[in-house]
């Protein structure tokens, strides 16, 4: 029996029953990696010796008697995770050769869950992107059309996904980069709660592995399933146990309902600064009248959500101010001077990028004040809803763009161009104030291209959104498998 496209869950349940071993399907899925993976380019450190002396170990492990959550099971990791004995780069070639000592905390609690590390996946340079090329790895390509970008900058991971080279992987979101590849690809992937799961060691290279509380981003899970993602979510989350965790413990309140007909639901899919194109809203809609169909209550219009327009601004302010701050993109004065040139009026998303680029430390506690605002007006949102709707990006997976100035990047929407980075504006929506999101197969474009969207979630009830895609996924469907 073929094991590639199974489900975690079921690959668990048939190494419980003596099916399979830990050995067998590590073979299996390493002889797909080396026969797909030139064209797909998704794993750029591979590590094969290792995976099969873990799963030697595993079905030892099993053989004693033991179980674990993810004992056996092939996995790969985003490159951006420390793991001792594999350089970590970040796609940056002046640190093509840097070797943490060792894993990161969510490597570490992989291992310990008995999981099959296969590898690490490819990335965009220093994570700065929606594509996923660098000089030192190449391109990787969608699996749906070589054409065509996986998304980033968790794009080696949903690739890797899609082909079949292992059940699960981990990630990272800052700007949709768990969520994006998950919609381009046609997979799973969950944001978690901002600060739910810890980042320790998910370090640029030459930084220090240090238990940091990150403004924005967070480190999640990425599957095939919707129940695969809560299985690894409860293996990576917790406090770190060198800071939270030595006075805390987890506990996730459960899914605020159990039957499609309990949720309360509110779709968004036109946005003030970008249009939806038609592909994704067909998406969106396809999911809305699957909730309803399926008992649900559905609103589509509602004086509960912050203001778009505002969050896309915050968004835009914090995720650059603290990008310029750690990648700088020119000399300081340059950005100065060009940020003075504005006029007065001029409130675009190119304005606010080139604004923050120059943030004060007070112009930065000035946005966070106003983020606090957004964060309650969700929490007033979350006692009348469970969950909101909405597109991931405005459309599927694009073709290749490699242009070494991205704010010279267009984004076709249903034939007209817009600002490469104002796609970011429907991942920031969850990601500015913190929320959980999960994104969910949600069907094809005409030319077969998957299409995702992201339910979002009141912020650490994180099983609501999961459940939601359950359910939503024995409706619709999920995963398919690349033809």
């Amino acid at each position: 029996m073929e094991w590639t496209f199974r489900t975690a869950e079921e690959i668990a349940a048939a190494l419980r029953a003596g099916e399979v071993t830990a050995v067998e399907l590590a073979d299996e899925a390493i002889a797909r990696i080396e026969r797909d993976d030139k064209a797909v380019n998704a794993i750029c450190v591979p590590d094969f010796d290792r995976a099969r002396a873990a799963a030697r170990g595993a079905d030892r492990a099993r053989a004693r008697g033991e179980d674990r959550p993810l004992l056996g099971i092939p996995v790969t990791v985003k490159e951006c995770y420390n793991i001792a004995g594999l350089p970590t780069n970040w796609g940056m070639p002046r640190y093509r050769d840097h070797m943490p000592a060792e894993d990161a905390i969510q490597v570490s609690r992989l291992k310990a869950a008995g999981a099959v590390v296969l590898g690490k996946t490819n990335v965009p340079l220093g994570l700065q992107d929606i594509q996923s090329f660098n000089e030192i790895y190449g391109t990787t390509n969608n699996p749906w059309d070589h054409d065509r970008t996986p998304g980033g900058s968790s794009g080696g991971s949903a690739a890797a996904l899609a082909s079949g080279f292992g059940a699960l992987s981990i990630g990272s979101d800052l700007g949709g980069s768990l969520r994006t590849p998950a919609h381009f690809c046609g997979v799973y992937a969950h944001k978690p709660t901002l600060g739910l799961a810890a980042t320790r060691g998910m370090v640029a290279p030459a930084e220090p592995a240090l238990p940091v509380d990150l403004d924005l981003a967070v480190v999640g899970p990425m599957a095939r399933s919707a129940r695969d993602l809560t299985l690894l979510l409860d293996v990576m989350a917790g406090p770190d146990p060198l800071t939270l965790g030595l006075a805390y413990d987890l506990t996730l309140p459960p899914a605020r309902h159990e039957r499609l007909r309990d949720f309360r639901v509110l779709v968004l899919d036109d946005h003030p600064f970008i249009p939806t194109g038609s592909a994704v809203r067909a998406g969106v809609h396809r999911v809305a009248d699957a909730l309803a169909d399926g008992g649900a209550r559905v609103e589509r219009r509602s004086p509960l959500p912050p203001d778009l327009a505002e969050a896309a601004i915050l968004y835009t302010r914090l995720l650059f101010s603290g990008s310029v701050a750690r990648f700088p993109v020119e000399p300081p004065e340059q950005l100065r001077a060009r940020a003075a040139g504005l006029g007065a009026g001029d409130q675009s998303l190119d304005a606010a990028r080139l604004r923050a680029m120059v943030f004060s430390h007070r112009d930065w506690i000035e946005a966070n004040n106003r983020r606090e605002l957004h964060r309650h007006g969700w929490r007033r949102l979350f006692a009348e809803f469970d969950a909101v709707v909405c597109p991931i990006t405005p459309t599927p997976a694009f073709p290749h763009d490699h242009n070494p100035d991205p704010m010279q990047r267009r984004l076709d929407i249903d034939g007209v161009g817009h600002p490469y980075f104002d796609q970011l504006v429907w991942a920031g929506l969850a990601t500015m104030p913190g929320l959980p999101a999960t994104a969910i197969p949600a069907g094809r474009s005409p030319e077969g291209l998957p299409v995702g969207v992201q339910l979002i979630g009141p912020m650490f009830e994180d099983r609501t959104p999961l459940r939601l895609a359950e359910l939503l996924e024995q409706k619709i469907g999920g995963f398919r498998a690349p033809k």
